[in-house]
């Protein structure tokens, strides 16, 4: 393909993706397909020839498209949001045309300094403190990491560093592998499983911290774990605050969590993966407060604010504690502004060593919506989530299971966990609209999610009308069932 047919067939492709975003909701939300369905539809190995554009155009409809589910449909309501916007792809288009590895400030200057004035917008939207931004001379600073898990998992391992260096100018005696076995990191019981992985990766031990019967952590909650496991000799390093489970979207008390950190020398770092887009609203910022007391915080854009995925921002306030833990300069890396104190090389921020020019996404988004596009965005899907939480409450069969604050409601037929399983398994066999269910305790719950951009009321009042006929249906056969035995 020269340059004068990838002009005809990118036009093409545009115009391709323009019309299932534009019709998307025409489209079955989830596939038909059963597992193994491709392989029989692709040849066995690659051809030795190559095909013609049309040849693999015309096979988008016939292969890929049944088995995809589609996220950005308005009656997918599973999971969280994916974002996804028109400023976004075109960006994504730039990115790859570019097709930089932006590990070092020499390797394409702007694809890193873009991405520091990025997150220092970012965080300018949500009012973090000022210690969390580079500016010209401070020293935290933002990163574009992948997801949310490997911002935890860099967060962790920059704390287990700094505590095995700490341990050690302290009592000189004791191994690193000796302070490997005692370090422990912490968790709210509702935290993403994320979050346990990232212990798993890094070899050190992680208890769950009971949360109260908001399904948040209190700080007392934490003390208690902590000065049981500090008196049988361990050492508390890394607290992983929630906020907006993924469950139900609680959040972790951090005005309690927070001063405790700080006093017992614990790295807190706090996941907002889902909600922190909600914060650029004055009127949900509340939430956030604690986060003065945090050592990194991040969020994910490629959730809740139109920009597609990958793009998780994550704060330091001290950018020499990441750096402290990955860095390594082979000489082939190695250019001669990178003493100069202006330079940010992010390979030594993140776990890979290559990255994509991420913060031009950001950057068409943030342009192109303003902070005001964005805020409406937020506030259009909380007004839908409580529209959806109405309706749920006017039915006397139905119980709402955790309070509602963003985009989430969690739900479930009054009855047993059986007869919610029944009813989760209706919804999603009939694949007008697609839901994904959590447990609350013992409790078996439906979680309804408000994900699509272009979602509107008409769409929730259809998903209640169909949830509602479903769970008709089935207590009807459930209570015909009962009698029977």
């Amino acid at each position: 393909m020269d340059a004068a047919e990838f002009r005809k067939r990118g036009k093409e492709m545009v115009d391709y993706v323009a019309d299932y975003l534009e019709k998307i909701e025409k489209r079955q939300v989830i596939p038909d397909v059963e597992p193994g369905y491709l392989r029989p539809l692709v040849a066995d190995c690659a051809p030795q020839d190559p095909e013609s554009f049309d040849d693999v155009f015309k096979d988008i409809e016939k292969i890929i498209m049944p088995g995809v589910t589609h996220w950005h449909s308005p009656y997918f309501f599973a999971y969280f949001p994916a974002a996804s916007s028109f400023p976004a792809l075109l960006a994504d288009m730039l990115c790859g045309g570019i097709g930089c590895v932006g590990f070092s400030w020499a390797a394409s200057p702007a694809c890193t300094e873009l991405e520091t004035v990025m997150l220092d917008w970012l965080g300018k939207m949500v009012n973090l403190p000022e210690e969390f931004l580079a500016g010209k001379d401070g020293q935290g600073g933002g990163v574009i990491q992948g997801s949310a898990s490997e911002a935890t998992l860099v967060a962790l391992l920059a704390a287990r560093t700094k505590t095995i260096r700490q341990v050690q100018s302290e009592k000189p005696e004791l191994t690193e592998t000796e302070i490997m076995g005692r370090l422990v990191a912490y968790a709210s019981d509702q935290a993403h499983s994320s979050v346990e992985r990232a212990a798993l990766i890094a070899a050190v031990k992680i208890k769950n911290v009971p949360s109260d019967d908001t399904f948040s952590v209190c700080g007392s909650a934490l003390k208690k774990v902590l000065d049981e496991d500090k008196a049988a000799g361990l050492i508390p390093f890394f607290f992983c605050a929630t906020l907006g489970t993924t469950p139900c979207c609680s959040f972790d008390k951090l005005l309690e969590l927070g001063p405790i950190c700080n006093k017992e020398n614990i790295w807190m770092h706090i996941d907002a993966a889902y909600a922190g887009s909600a914060f650029i609203c004055p009127e949900f910022r509340h939430l956030l407060n604690g986060v003065e007391f945090a050592d990194s915080f991040n969020f994910n854009p490629h959730k809740w604010l139109l920009v597609n995925f990958d793009c998780s921002a994550m704060w330091v306030k001290k950018r020499s504690d990441l750096i402290g833990a990955f860095k390594l300069e082979p000489l082939y890396l190695q250019h001669h502004h990178q003493e100069s104190g202006l330079v940010t090389d992010y390979r030594h921020w993140q776990i890979p060593l290559g990255r994509r020019f991420r913060s031009l996404k950001l950057w068409f988004v943030l342009r192109m919506y303003g902070v005001k596009g964005l805020q409406e965005h937020i506030r259009k899907h909380i007004r839908l989530s409580h529209q959806f939480e109405r309706l749920v409450l006017q039915d006397e069969r139905f119980e709402i299971c955790a309070e509602v604050v963003l985009g989430l409601v969690c739900f479930r037929l009054k009855g047993s966990n059986e007869l919610n399983e029944a009813l989760l398994k209706s919804i999603n066999d009939a694949k007008k609209i697609h839901l994904v269910p959590c447990h609350l305790r013992e409790k078996f719950v439906l979680r309804f999610a408000i994900c699509s951009r272009t979602v509107e009321s008409t769409h929730i009042k259809f998903a209640w009308q169909h949830i509602s006929q479903l769970a008709t249906d089935l207590l009807k056969t459930w209570e015909q069932n009962h009698h029977q035995q």
